[in-house]
């Protein structure tokens, strides 16, 4: 069974800096897209990164030039670099994988369970 567990989130004061993990597990035979998406309370999750399996990233606005996304394919491990946080960044944040089991079905697509940043003085 694949899993993706998050970890890094935290409180951290306007300004400061976070670095989330996204750690993937089971019977993969390949992970392809991934991509980081955060909700904030009331309102729709929103993707804010992604990476494919050659290193191509692309953001969205709010978060370019202030968060990196980037992944160790040994580990099959995904990081989410946030500095100069903001409040408007807080929410949870998920991790999001598309990938290729060790049993050569269909691609699939599995999120992990969410990891909360809250920006706040």
């Amino acid at each position: 069974q694949v899993q993706l567990v998050e970890s890094g989130g935290g409180l951290v004061q306007p300004g400061g800096s976070l670095r989330l993990s996204c750690a993937v597990s089971g019977s993969i035979f390949s992970v392809l897209v991934m991509t980081w998406h955060r909700q904030a309370a009331g309102k729709q999750r929103e993707w804010i990164a992604i990476i494919t399996s050659t290193g191509t990233t692309t953001y969205v606005d709010s978060v370019k030039g202030r968060f990196t996304i980037s992944r160790d394919n040994a580990k099959n491990t995904l990081y989410l670099e946030m500095t100069n946080l903001k409040p408007e960044d807080t929410a949870v944040y998920y991790c999001n994988a598309g990938l290729r089991t060790a049993d050569g079905g269909p691609p699939e697509v599995h999120w992990g369970q969410g990891t909360q940043v809250t920006v706040s003085s």
